[in-house]
């Protein structure tokens, strides 16, 4: 099982902070800085936790002058960032926000996003002066550097994993489109991903209004065309049907003889929490087509409610040219993840096309608990 991803400030990562500060920094105090850190709390912080805790031990530990202090971080080089994750700019986050620092911090975050990534550490400032945050991310979003660029696009972001929610851009997204009008035939597709995940929160609040942007952007440029597709694939999973027709998948509900023999089964049908499950599945395409099909499996979760959520994953988006038969396998882990917790009960399991369902089984998932009473 992978380390959780806390485990990645350990004893050796911050002394090795510790011995560079150290370098550039004489007063620097590494055993108090550690002990700081490494206090009775430390065991039961989560990673944002931890990173918040290691940037008020740095706040206690550099110099007050918050200018000098950031100085130090920035002399270190983007290569002390290595293992660090986003610390440096979540310093910035917690102690550079007065107006007398704005253009230092806005100049440290251009510089430690470089090595690691400011996207959380812009929020704040996003929050607090939204048009004039915005005015700098546009001049970040024609920088030479690729990593400055993404910034631009990721720091607004208005549903960011892990980041501050930015209610003023899922009430009103127009800021973050003209935006992304800078970056939409981006060479890197570093900064094309971070375009399309952008589109992808801001059709959640404004499906049309991403569906008519992707109508005017469609044909302009390859790139394009790609953060287009990808940024849609959230209206492509809810089955919206302008979606469909945008990027010219069949309507197999009028047509349900073109495909044939679905089945999906799971391997085992009852599992315990954390544990796999194998899934099977099969399908014939019965005719050549000129459209697109798009092939998913759906479950629908059990929540601590104990109603359901239904949540997608792709298998195959294709257009078939010729009659086809799939006997496929795809692995299913039942783990917790940061985005999704599991709560046991019956998870139905349906195999779709285009939205269509055609074979359906159920997993039992029972909690760790369950099996240890019978040990």
């Amino acid at each position: 099982m992978a380390e959780p991803l806390r485990d990645m400030y350990n004893p050796v990562v911050l002394e090795q902070l510790a011995t560079h500060l150290k370098q550039v920094y004489a007063p620097f105090q590494t055993t108090s800085f550690l002990n700081r850190i490494f206090d009775d709390s430390w065991e039961s912080l989560a990673l944002k936790e931890r990173i918040r805790h290691i940037t008020r031990a740095l706040g206690e530990h550099l110099p007050a002058d918050y200018s000098e202090a950031v100085q130090l971080l920035i002399s270190l080089g983007n290569d002390r960032q290595k293992g660090l994750f986003v610390l440096f700019p979540d310093f910035v986050e917690v102690y550079g926000q007065q107006e007398e620092d704005w253009e230092l911090s806005m100049q440290a975050l251009e510089h430690f996003t470089k090595g690691s990534s400011s996207e959380f550490a812009v929020r704040p400032f996003l929050l607090q002066h939204p048009e004039r945050m915005m005015e700098q991310m546009q001049r970040w979003a024609c920088s030479d550097n690729e990593h400055v660029r993404r910034l631009a696009s990721e720091g607004c972001r208005p549903r960011l994993p892990w980041g501050q929610v930015l209610p003023m851009f899922r009430e009103d997204p127009l800021p973050v489109l003209r935006l992304l009008e800078l970056l939409k035939k981006d060479p890197s597709l570093y900064v094309r991903k971070s375009v399309a995940n952008n589109l992808n929160d801001i059709s959640k609040d404004h499906p049309q209004l991403v569906l008519e942007l992707a109508n005017r952007w469609r044909g302009q440029h390859a790139g394009t065309d790609w953060i287009v597709r990808h940024g849609c694939r959230g209206l492509l999973r809810t089955e919206r049907a302008e979606a469909y027709a945008l990027f010219e998948y069949a309507d197999l509900s009028q047509s349900p003889s073109r495909l044939q023999h679905a089945r999906i089964d799971s391997e085992p049908a009852r599992v315990t929490m954390g544990e796999s499950s194998v899934l099977s599945w099969q399908l014939t395409i019965t005719e050549p087509m000129t459209e697109r099909v798009r092939i998913e499996y759906a479950i629908d979760f059990v929540k601590a409610s104990g109603k359901s959520s239904r949540k997608k994953f792709l298998l195959v988006d294709h257009i078939f040219s010729q009659a086809e038969t799939f006997h496929r396998t795809r692995t299913h882990r039942w783990a917790d993840l940061t985005t999704r917790k599991h709560y046991p009960g019956i998870h139905k399991i349906s195999l779709l096309a285009n939205g269509v369902t055609l074979a359906e089984t159920e997993v039992l998932l029972e909690p760790l608990e369950y099996y240890d009473r019978l040990m």
